[in-house]
Protein backbone atom coordinates (compact mmCIF):
# COMPACT_ATOMS: atom_id res chain seq x y z
CA UNK A 1 0.00 0.00 0.00
CA UNK A 2 0.81 3.77 -1.10
CA UNK A 3 0.41 5.63 2.21
CA UNK A 4 0.51 9.51 2.11
CA UNK A 5 -0.05 11.28 5.36
CA UNK A 6 -0.42 14.79 6.19
CA UNK A 7 1.51 15.95 2.81
CA UNK A 8 2.15 19.76 2.47
CA UNK A 9 3.99 21.29 -0.91
CA UNK A 10 4.40 25.09 -1.37
CA UNK A 11 6.04 27.14 -4.65
CA UNK A 12 7.40 29.97 -2.54
CA UNK A 13 4.85 31.61 -0.48
CA UNK A 14 2.07 29.90 -2.44
CA UNK A 15 0.93 26.61 -1.32
CA UNK A 16 0.17 24.04 -3.40
CA UNK A 17 -1.36 21.31 -1.44
CA UNK A 18 -2.26 21.13 2.34
CA UNK A 19 -2.37 18.31 4.84
CA UNK A 20 -3.14 16.06 2.59
CA UNK A 21 -3.95 12.38 3.43
CA UNK A 22 -4.79 9.32 0.99
CA UNK A 23 -4.17 5.46 1.05
CA UNK A 24 -3.71 3.39 -1.71
CA UNK A 25 -3.96 -0.13 -1.56
CA UNK A 26 -2.30 -2.81 -3.55
CA UNK A 27 -4.87 -3.58 -6.50
CA UNK A 28 -6.94 -1.66 -6.89
CA UNK A 29 -7.02 1.98 -8.78
CA UNK A 30 -7.20 5.53 -6.21
CA UNK A 31 -8.42 8.12 -7.94
CA UNK A 32 -7.62 11.71 -7.38
CA UNK A 33 -10.28 14.27 -9.15
CA UNK A 34 -10.81 17.65 -9.24
CA UNK A 35 -10.37 21.20 -11.10
CA UNK A 36 -7.53 22.72 -12.65
CA UNK A 37 -5.37 24.07 -10.10
CA UNK A 38 -6.38 21.61 -7.31
CA UNK A 39 -3.03 20.48 -6.80
CA UNK A 40 -3.16 16.61 -8.58
CA UNK A 41 0.05 17.19 -10.52
CA UNK A 42 1.43 18.63 -7.53
CA UNK A 43 0.43 15.39 -5.47
CA UNK A 44 1.83 12.93 -7.98
CA UNK A 45 5.58 14.81 -8.77
CA UNK A 46 6.44 15.00 -5.16
CA UNK A 47 5.41 11.44 -4.66
CA UNK A 48 7.98 10.74 -7.48
CA UNK A 49 10.40 12.93 -6.12
CA UNK A 50 10.05 15.89 -8.45
CA UNK A 51 9.33 18.04 -5.73
CA UNK A 52 10.07 19.15 -2.20
CA UNK A 53 7.67 18.01 0.27
CA UNK A 54 7.18 20.50 3.08
CA UNK A 55 5.48 19.02 5.79
CA UNK A 56 4.19 14.83 5.72
CA UNK A 57 4.88 11.53 4.80
CA UNK A 58 4.54 8.61 2.08
CA UNK A 59 5.32 5.19 2.61
CA UNK A 60 4.86 2.49 -0.02
CA UNK A 61 4.60 -0.64 2.04
CA UNK A 62 6.17 0.85 5.23
CA UNK A 63 9.13 2.06 3.42
CA UNK A 64 9.89 6.00 3.21
CA UNK A 65 9.32 7.87 -0.08
CA UNK A 66 9.57 11.46 0.26
CA UNK A 67 13.07 12.86 0.88
CA UNK A 68 15.42 10.44 -1.89
CA UNK A 69 16.26 10.85 -4.72
CA UNK A 70 13.89 10.44 -7.77
CA UNK A 71 15.73 7.72 -9.39
CA UNK A 72 15.84 5.79 -5.86
CA UNK A 73 12.18 6.30 -5.38
CA UNK A 74 11.71 4.22 -9.23
CA UNK A 75 14.02 1.95 -7.78
CA UNK A 76 11.91 1.76 -4.21
CA UNK A 77 9.09 0.61 -6.85
CA UNK A 78 7.38 3.99 -7.92
CA UNK A 79 6.91 4.65 -11.08
CA UNK A 80 5.30 8.20 -12.63
CA UNK A 81 3.30 7.82 -16.19
CA UNK A 82 3.70 11.75 -16.53
CA UNK A 83 1.40 14.05 -18.25
CA UNK A 84 1.67 14.21 -21.92
CA UNK A 85 2.86 11.04 -22.76
CA UNK A 86 6.41 11.78 -22.61
CA UNK A 87 8.20 9.52 -25.17
CA UNK A 88 11.17 10.28 -27.05
CA UNK A 89 10.14 10.83 -30.50
CA UNK A 90 13.42 10.52 -31.96
CA UNK A 91 13.83 6.81 -30.25
CA UNK A 92 11.93 3.75 -31.84
CA UNK A 93 9.52 2.05 -29.25
CA UNK A 94 11.74 -0.84 -28.48
CA UNK A 95 14.56 1.86 -27.32
CA UNK A 96 12.11 3.97 -25.50
CA UNK A 97 11.19 0.52 -23.64
CA UNK A 98 13.88 -0.13 -22.39
CA UNK A 99 14.94 3.25 -21.56
CA UNK A 100 12.70 2.66 -18.75
CA UNK A 101 14.44 -0.24 -17.04
CA UNK A 102 17.83 0.47 -18.07
CA UNK A 103 19.37 0.23 -14.11
CA UNK A 104 17.76 -3.28 -14.06
CA UNK A 105 19.70 -6.55 -15.01
CA UNK A 106 19.63 -7.87 -18.71
CA UNK A 107 17.63 -11.11 -17.81
CA UNK A 108 15.13 -8.52 -15.59
CA UNK A 109 14.80 -6.28 -18.58
CA UNK A 110 14.19 -9.31 -21.12
CA UNK A 111 11.73 -10.89 -18.90
CA UNK A 112 9.09 -7.37 -18.63
CA UNK A 113 9.88 -6.11 -21.87
CA UNK A 114 7.82 -9.66 -23.07
CA UNK A 115 5.60 -8.76 -21.04
CA UNK A 116 4.98 -5.31 -22.25
CA UNK A 117 4.86 -6.19 -25.29
CA UNK A 118 2.12 -8.93 -24.44
CA UNK A 119 0.33 -6.22 -22.83
CA UNK A 120 0.19 -3.88 -25.63
CA UNK A 121 0.56 -6.28 -29.06
CA UNK A 122 0.06 -3.36 -31.23
CA UNK A 123 3.80 -1.91 -29.60
CA UNK A 124 5.08 -5.28 -30.60
CA UNK A 125 3.82 -4.93 -34.14
CA UNK A 126 5.40 -0.83 -34.12
CA UNK A 127 8.98 -1.95 -31.80
CA UNK A 128 11.24 -0.50 -34.64
CA UNK A 129 9.51 2.46 -35.60
CA UNK A 130 10.08 5.87 -33.99
CA UNK A 131 7.36 7.20 -31.47
CA UNK A 132 6.79 10.08 -33.36
CA UNK A 133 4.78 8.09 -35.92
CA UNK A 134 2.39 6.37 -33.73
CA UNK A 135 -0.75 7.83 -32.73
CA UNK A 136 -1.90 9.54 -29.57
CA UNK A 137 -3.38 6.38 -27.93
CA UNK A 138 -0.58 4.43 -28.65
CA UNK A 139 2.29 7.00 -27.59
CA UNK A 140 -0.06 6.89 -23.85
CA UNK A 141 0.53 2.81 -24.38
CA UNK A 142 4.30 3.69 -24.38
CA UNK A 143 4.24 5.55 -21.70
CA UNK A 144 2.86 3.28 -19.66
CA UNK A 145 4.94 0.55 -21.01
CA UNK A 146 8.04 2.72 -20.46
CA UNK A 147 6.81 2.74 -16.77
CA UNK A 148 6.26 -0.80 -16.26
CA UNK A 149 9.67 -1.45 -17.40
CA UNK A 150 10.62 -0.53 -13.93
CA UNK A 151 8.44 -3.75 -12.28
CA UNK A 152 6.87 -0.85 -10.21
CA UNK A 153 4.76 -1.81 -6.80
CA UNK A 154 2.78 1.40 -7.33
CA UNK A 155 2.10 3.29 -10.29
CA UNK A 156 1.34 6.95 -10.77
CA UNK A 157 -0.32 8.43 -13.58
CA UNK A 158 -0.94 11.50 -14.35
CA UNK A 159 -3.84 12.50 -16.96
CA UNK A 160 -3.40 9.60 -19.36
CA UNK A 161 -6.53 10.53 -21.29
CA UNK A 162 -5.50 13.93 -22.20
CA UNK A 163 -5.89 14.79 -25.76
CA UNK A 164 -7.23 11.19 -26.23
CA UNK A 165 -10.50 10.07 -28.39
CA UNK A 166 -13.48 8.99 -26.00
CA UNK A 167 -13.28 4.81 -26.93
CA UNK A 168 -9.23 5.45 -26.13
CA UNK A 169 -10.04 7.24 -23.38
CA UNK A 170 -12.32 4.18 -22.11
CA UNK A 171 -10.09 1.76 -23.23
CA UNK A 172 -6.14 2.92 -21.59
CA UNK A 173 -8.53 3.37 -18.11
CA UNK A 174 -9.62 -0.10 -18.39
CA UNK A 175 -6.01 -1.34 -19.02
CA UNK A 176 -5.29 0.57 -15.86
CA UNK A 177 -7.73 -1.08 -13.92
CA UNK A 178 -6.80 -4.42 -15.05
CA UNK A 179 -2.85 -4.02 -14.04
CA UNK A 180 -3.68 -2.75 -11.03
CA UNK A 181 -6.15 -5.83 -10.13
CA UNK A 182 -3.74 -8.96 -12.05
CA UNK A 183 -0.29 -7.45 -11.02
CA UNK A 184 -1.27 -6.23 -7.35
CA UNK A 185 0.10 -2.84 -8.08
CA UNK A 186 -1.25 0.07 -5.90
CA UNK A 187 -2.75 2.41 -8.87
CA UNK A 188 -2.91 6.37 -8.47
CA UNK A 189 -4.96 8.00 -11.58
CA UNK A 190 -5.20 11.64 -12.14
CA UNK A 191 -7.51 13.14 -14.02
CA UNK A 192 -9.61 15.81 -14.94
CA UNK A 193 -12.27 13.47 -16.07
CA UNK A 194 -14.05 12.38 -13.38
CA UNK A 195 -16.63 10.70 -14.81
CA UNK A 196 -14.21 8.18 -16.34
CA UNK A 197 -12.04 8.01 -13.63
CA UNK A 198 -14.67 6.87 -11.00
CA UNK A 199 -15.94 4.53 -13.10
CA UNK A 200 -12.11 2.29 -13.11
CA UNK A 201 -11.85 3.27 -9.72
CA UNK A 202 -11.99 1.30 -6.22
CA UNK A 203 -11.62 4.41 -4.38
CA UNK A 204 -11.45 8.39 -5.16
CA UNK A 205 -10.65 11.43 -3.60
CA UNK A 206 -11.55 15.12 -4.37
CA UNK A 207 -8.83 17.78 -4.17
CA UNK A 208 -9.64 21.05 -4.62
CA UNK A 209 -7.28 24.44 -4.00
CA UNK A 210 -4.24 21.55 -2.32
CA UNK A 211 -7.11 20.71 0.07
CA UNK A 212 -8.41 17.08 0.27
CA UNK A 213 -12.39 17.76 0.60
CA UNK A 214 -13.84 14.41 0.49
CA UNK A 215 -12.73 10.88 0.16
CA UNK A 216 -14.35 7.52 -0.43
CA UNK A 217 -15.45 4.85 -2.33
CA UNK A 218 -15.57 6.24 -5.93
CA UNK A 219 -19.34 5.10 -6.60
CA UNK A 220 -20.50 7.23 -3.71
CA UNK A 221 -18.60 10.02 -4.75
CA UNK A 222 -19.94 9.92 -8.45
CA UNK A 223 -23.14 9.53 -6.71
CA UNK A 224 -23.03 12.95 -4.86
CA UNK A 225 -24.44 15.45 -6.72
CA UNK A 226 -23.79 18.45 -4.70
CA UNK A 227 -20.52 17.59 -4.74
CA UNK A 228 -20.35 16.75 -8.01
CA UNK A 229 -21.87 20.57 -9.06
CA UNK A 230 -19.69 22.20 -6.18
CA UNK A 231 -16.38 20.71 -7.41
CA UNK A 232 -16.09 18.65 -10.52
CA UNK A 233 -18.18 21.01 -13.04
CA UNK A 234 -21.11 18.20 -14.23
Amino acid sequence: MLRVSGLSVSYGPVKALTDVSVDVPRGEVTAVIGANGAGKSTLMRTLAGLVRAAEGTAELDGEPVLGRRAEDIVRLGVSLVPEGRSTIPELTVDENLRLGGMWRTRHERATTLTQVYDLFPVLAQRRAMHASTLSGGERQQLAIGRALMCAPQCLLLDEPSLGLAPLIVTQILGLVRDLATQANVAGLLVEQNAVTALRVASQGVVLNLGRVVMSGPAAQIASDEELRHAYLGY
